[in-house]
This record gives C-alpha cells, sequence and structure tokens, in this order.
C-alpha cells in the first residue's frame, strides 16, 4: 500500500510540474501591430559592413523599448539614413555611437562580442534578399 501511495504522490508531483513547465513556455500570442512596434521586416544594412540585420520586434515587443529610446535621438526615422553617414561604423559602435549606446555589454551585449548576432554575411543576405546564386558565388 505504502508503494501504491508513493507511486501516486511522485507521479502528481511530476504531473504538476510538467503543467508548469509547459504553462511557463507556451507560445507568445500578443498580435505584432507595426504602428507600435516598427517594421515587421527586418532591415538589411549592407554598411559598415555586409550584411548586418536589426529586427524591431527583437528591439520593441521583446526587450519593451519604445520607438523613441532610439528614433530620432540614434537613428532618423527615414530608412537607409544612418547608412549614409561617414561615423555609422563599428568603431563608432564600440566608442557607444548608434547599436552601441545600448550594445555596450552592460544594457545589452556588447557590439564587439556575439557578433553572429547580428552580422549574417553574404549567405545570410542571400537568404533574407532572395538572391539566387549568390552561395555560389561566396566561395
Amino acid at each position: 500500500m505504502k508503494k501504491i501511495l508513493l507511486v501516486l504522490v511522485v507521479g502528481a508531483g511530476l504531473f504538476s510540474g510538467a503543467l508548469l513547465f509547459a504553462a511557463g513556455n507556451s507560445p507568445d500570442t500578443t498580435e505584432y501591430d507595426e504602428d507600435t512596434y516598427g517594421p515587421k521586416a527586418p532591415i538589411i544594412w549592407v554598411k559598415p559592413v555586409r550584411s548586418v540585420v536589426f529586427e524591431h520586434k527583437i528591439h520593441t515587443m521583446d526587450a519593451g523599448l519604445s520607438c523613441d529610446s532610439c528614433h530620432d535621438s540614434l537613428f532618423e526615422m527615414e530608412s537607409g539614413a544612418a547608412e549614409q553617414k561617414d561615423d555609422f561604423t563599428m568603431a563608432t559602435l564600440y566608442k557607444g555611437g548608434y547599436c552601441g549606446s545600448c550594445h555596450d555589454g552592460s544594457t545589452a551585449f556588447a557590439s564587439n562580442t556575439r557578433c553572429t548576432s547580428c552580422h549574417i554575411g553574404v549567405r545570410g543576405h542571400a537568404r533574407l534578399s532572395g538572391e539566387v546564386g549568390a552561395e555560389a558565388k561566396s566561395h
């Protein structure tokens, strides 16, 4: 009888734990609203190096930043404006400009670490932009 009771208690505990785990890992069903969170499509920069991907969703919806966290103090609202500036370089980011304002190792990962979080390279650019045959040309 004690063994049956022990099995029931352990089973109930495991089942409860599984339910709690599943509840905590349910997918976010919040609808993405471009007016609130910015464009859904990723921005692909080719400067300072080809290719860097930026997704508004990660920064706004997921991290809780508002549009005015970056616009217009760090980035102009106009698409592509940052790439036209001479100081839009990795050196500027490392000194706290543009993305480096938050990606300083304290607020968010430092801009000189975790490179592949943003840098997708030539092949990644080809996949996102739909360039046919670009993978073969990169070797």
